[in-house]
């Protein structure tokens, strides 16, 4: 049985030509820069606009990942559609790939759905795909998508498939959901990951496996040190740093400002892109950005354009 994937994992940021295609070079460059600062890959998060990109889009550029010679196993594809075929087909694309997991959206444009109708979508996926190797992760961020996972849903899922229901990423922000899950599930071999450094430090110390976390895409040596360091005397002190910089980039729209800080640090002003319906932060609020992470003592070393 293969190893289960833990750690900081980041929803890679997506950069785009000036057609607004995806730029896969730059791409590869900037995963294998995470990689390399011990940060894995949740690939089509929602920090990677995920769902301004095509099913095709997403499929070729996890297959340039791994032909750059990216270890599949570090990776935590987004492979959760409105569409189930669409969920299926991305599913069973980074199974075959060989990536340690499948970070999955519930179906999100109906909104009141019920537990029964997301079970069915979730069985229909691990039916479907038929692959022993499939581990998914429930992706919950219902302040996005309006449709919670519950934990009734989790516990039924994990009894009918356990060896296919491998975690969840719990981005809702709600310390005291993301301490339930663990609470009900983590002894039992359920991977809790919560969606933001914040809660990294008290995630670990409660069983959970990590983080999947925005801000992972540019302060990644930091986030991975504390993962390191979490049981040392230091550890409380590392966690306060990373939420220093977090509250930076919180005060700006995060997917827009990150990309506008990877653009200052690689010197690739192309960075700053962004897919419509998002928009680039204003020139003022780069600046303001940038003045504000500098005063953080932040830095993004070995970044390259």
């Amino acid at each position: 049985m293969s190893q289960r994937i833990t750690g900081v994992l980041s929803p890679v940021v997506t950069p785009f030509k000036d057609d607004l295609s995806p730029d896969t070079e730059r791409f590869v460059r900037q995963c294998k820069w995470l990689v390399a600062n011990n940060v894995g890959l949740a690939v089509f998060g929602t920090n990677s606009e995920a769902n301004s990109l095509a099913a095709g889009e997403r499929m070729e550029l996890l297959e340039q990942l791994v032909e750059a010679g990216i270890d599949p196993a570090r990776m935590m594809p987004g492979t959760g559609c409105c569409a189930l075929t669409d969920s299926v087909r991305l599913t069973a694309h980074a199974v075959k790939l060989g990536c340690a997991g499948a970070l999955m959206l519930p179906p999100f444009y109906y909104k009141g759905v019920s537990d029964e109708g997301l079970y069915r979508n979730y069985a229909e996926i691990v039916e479907r795909v038929a692959d022993e190797r499939l581990k998914i992760y429930l992706y919950h961020i219902p302040q996005v998508t309006q449709v919670p996972i519950s934990l009734k849903l989790i516990e039924r899922l994990l009894k009918a498939y356990p060896k296919n229901i491998a975690g969840t990423k719990d981005s809702s922000g709600d310390w005291n959901n993301t301490k339930a899950t663990l609470d009900a599930f983590a002894k039992d071999g359920f991977d809790v990951f919560p969606g933001s450094e914040t809660f990294l430090l008290a995630g670990l110390r409660s069983g959970g496996k990590g983080c999947i976390s925005a801000t992972a895409n540019v302060n990644p040596a930091a986030i991975h040190e504390l993962y390191a360091k979490w049981q040392s005397a230091e550890a409380d002190q590392l966690q306060a740093g990373l939420d220093k910089v977090r509250g930076v980039f919180q005060k700006y729209p995060m997917i827009p400002g990150m990309k506008a800080a990877i653009a200052h640090w690689s010197g690739h002003a192309g960075w700053a892109r962004v897919r419509p319906p998002l928009v680039e932060v204003s020139a003022e609020q780069s600046k303001a950005l940038i003045a504000d992470l500098g005063q953080c003592g932040f830095s993004m070393s070995g970044l390259k354009a």
